[in-house]
């Protein structure tokens, strides 16, 4: 564990920030605040004693601090942060800071989807194994809120913007789910700097896991402990009996009928969590004992309602086109009918060619809407521009028929309408039961 000394500041307040301040006042360091808002969120719980400077960050008062802790929401481009680094300032994140106290082994999840599920999925798996596990990061819950004496073990959900500010996470278990594009506003447009940002996770792993059928999640030596795949290798998918299974090294664990979550993507995301949990010890007992009573987390490909023979589902969670590629897969096994999808929001610099490729084939009908609905609307004549998600809805319901799904899996991010993807998801699943 790692003492800390000298002057601190925290660089945003919010959420992750107030966890950051009231982490070091424990830890006996009283940090200096900075926020570029005028009304930041958190401003009113801010312990007394802490020092808030709003407004333009200056470089040059940044610089007479020994080490920066800033919000993953901040670019370590920004050039007030840069002339403070190119002065000798440290500039860390809250992981970096969990990292130094963390005593009990830690498995850590990065990738462009599944992240939530797969970690959501560990830490009951340690759960059932009698473990007193710690669940914190990007899924919601600050690292360092979830850190203590008692703990067995902890998962991590790690975003790319967590791992640029961290550099000494030592995990016994390390997975990169997969890479699609996203955040590439923040990454200059370019893939591989969002993937070399990602990959900051294995360089401290203990055991690495990949996807093997996404080259861009293996480290660049090549060298890994485990894979997840479709295949029988490694953590996979067997047949036994006519039935497809879940597997590792070949040998059948679960059938994949037993699962609650749906879609291929889920089965790979359940492996990913098998395998995790291998790290830790925890039993294969355990983890069937999960896998089997897992129904899914909110706003990722969930069942809201069935009506008339039509079934209705949102993934709002799908805020990019990679999650929307897997929502569409993993419901089009055994559909009787057509995907109508709801599709539109902030769409962050991605390509939506991969999503005109499902147009006419795999997807029916497309419903845009949103700030850049417009953009998806153009990819293809089997598609149709509204102002609003509810003007979406109400056109999906009259010509839409028994055997069809409407997915709302927007590929995009939701600021441009609503509070978030979970305040998106709740206003569809109320639009969709309130149908007559």
């Amino acid at each position: 564990m790692t003492v800390m000394t000298g002057k601190t500041a925290v660089i945003g307040l919010g959420k992750s920030g107030l966890s950051t301040v009231n982490f070091l006042l424990k830890n006996g360091v009283v940090p200096d605040v900075y926020d570029t808002r005028e009304h930041p969120a958190g401003e009113d719980k801010l312990p007394q004693g802490c020092r808030l400077i709003k407004g333009e960050l200056s470089g040059e008062l940044l610089s007479g601090y020994d080490e920066l802790i800033a919000g993953p929401g901040l670019s370590l481009a920004l050039p007030a942060l840069r002339e403070a680094a190119s002065r000798g300032t440290r500039i860390i994140g809250d992981i970096e800071l969990f990292a130094r106290y963390c005593k009990a082994p830690t498995v850590g999840v990065t990738g462009s989807n599944g992240k939530s599920t797969v970690v959501t999925l560990t830490a009951l798996m340690a759960e059932a194994q009698g473990l007193n596990c710690g669940l914190g990061g990007n899924i919601g819950t600050p690292a360092l809120d979830v850190l203590a004496e008692d703990r067995d073990c902890y998962v991590l959900e790690l975003s790319s913007f967590e791992l640029e500010t961290t550099s000494s996470l030592k995990l016994a278990g390390a997975v990169i789910l997969n890479l699609s594009e996203d955040h590439l506003d923040r990454y200059e447009g370019k893939m591989e700097l969002y993937l070399a940002a990602k990959q900051r996770i294995f360089a401290h792993a203990d055991k690495i896991i990949v996807n093997r059928e996404d080259p861009a999640t293996v480290p660049p030596d090549g060298h890994y402990f485990a894979s997840f795949g479709g295949d029988e290798a490694s953590y996979g998918i067997t047949v036994k009996d006519g039935a497809e299974w879940l597997s590792c090294a070949g040998e059948p664990v679960m059938p994949v009928s037993a699962l609650k979550i749906c879609g291929r993507h889920n089965h790979m995301n359940a492996l990913a969590a098998m395998a995790l949990a291998d790290t830790l010890g925890i039993s294969r007992e355990a983890q069937i004992k999960t896998l089997s009573s897992f129904a899914g987390l909110p706003h990722r490909c969930r069942l809201v309602r069935e009506r008339n023979g039509v079934r209705w589902y949102n993934d709002s969670k799908a805020t990019n086109v990679g999650s929307t590629l897997a929502a569409v897969a993993g419901l089009k096994s055994g559909l009787r009918g057509r995907i109508v999808l709801l599709a539109g929001g902030l769409g962050k610099g991605q390509d939506f060619t991969p999503v005109k490729n499902l147009l006419g084939h795999e997807v029916s009908l497309m419903l845009c809407f949103g700030r850049d609905g417009a953009m998806l609307k153009a990819l293809g004549p089997e598609t149709e521009l509204f102002d609003t998600m509810a003007e979406a809805v109400a056109y999906a319901d009259k010509h839409t028929r028994p055997g069809d799904i409407v997915l709302l899996a927007p590929a995009c991010a939701s600021f441009d309408q609503f509070k978030g993807f979970e305040d998106r998801g709740d206003q569809f699943a109320a639009m969709v039961e309130s149908l007559a």
